[in-house]
Order: structure tokens, then sequence, then C-alpha cells
């Protein structure tokens, strides 16, 4: 495995998933958490989630059936000053722009309409962590913190 097939891999799967569809093609586990899943080659890649206005999560990357790569998550959205639906609407448009630079999240800076979208990394694929935040109309409504990387 090389670390530019793995970026490419973990573009398209981003693309492929929330970014692209939101939680309508999610498949739902019987512990209750949210999985997406998509493979291409000896790639894998699963999304797995709990909870929906505060929540977390895990992302994996495996090659040939073995853990390459892995990301944790934990979100909310602030639902007292905005509504969830709309917040996660702008979130998957906001995710699209996502580069093999940095292909952990989205960009690091996306507007569009009433909302913006800030995401401030440190790190590489190897290890990282980052934060990302969503504000309307110039108020905090969505915070975001992240980090993983490569497994050792």
């Amino acid at each position: 495995m090389n670390l530019k097939g793995l970026k490419k891999f973990l573009v398209q799967a981003k693309l492929s998933t929330y970014a692209k569809s939101g939680e309508a093609d999610e498949k739902v586990l019987p512990d209750g958490s949210k999985q997406f899943e998509y493979k291409e080659g000896n790639f894998k890649y699963l999304d797995r989630y709990k909870g929906y206005n505060s929540f977390f999560g895990k992302e994996v990357v495996s090659f040939q059936n073995k853990p390459v790569w892995e990301m944790n998550y934990r979100g909310e959205v602030k639902k007292d000053v905005a509504d969830p639906k709309e917040v996660y609407q702008f979130l998957k448009k906001a995710l699209q722009p996502v580069t093999i630079a940095k292909p952990f999240r989205g960009p690091s800076h996306f507007a569009s309409g009433r909302f913006d979208y800030v995401n401030q990394v440190k790190g590489d694929i190897n290890k990282f962590q980052g934060t990302e935040i969503i504000k309307k109309d110039d108020q905090k409504v969505y915070h975001l913190d992240y980090y993983g990387g490569l497994k050792g």
C-alpha cells in the first residue's frame, strides 16, 4: 500500500458516503450505531457513529483486510440556535471539496448562504488532529473535534 493510493481512496470514500447522501445510505446496526461502507480494490472504508445532535464515531480504512488508518471524531449541533437538519445539509456540501492533500474532513474554509465552515488541522495522513466549526449568521452552531493517523 502506498500513501498516495490511500489518500485517493479516502477522498473517493468520503465523496461516496456521507458527503454524497447524508444519512440516506447509512446502515443501522443492532447496537443502534449507524455505518457507511465503501470498497474499492483492496481498500475498504467503514464510518461508524452513534448519536445525532451530539455524536461520536470512527472511520477505519483497511487494506487487504488489515486496518491501516483510522480517524476518531466527536461533534454536536447547538440545537437551541439552529435546526440540525439545516446544519447537516450544509455540512454535506462543505465536506465535498475534500482534498488529497488533507483527506480528513472538508477544506480549510467553505461558505454558502448564511453558513460558514472552518476546518483547522495539524499534521498529515500519518498523524493529525483537527477541529471544524460551522457558523450561521456569525453564530457558532456546530463543532467537531477529530484525530487519527496510520496504524503504528
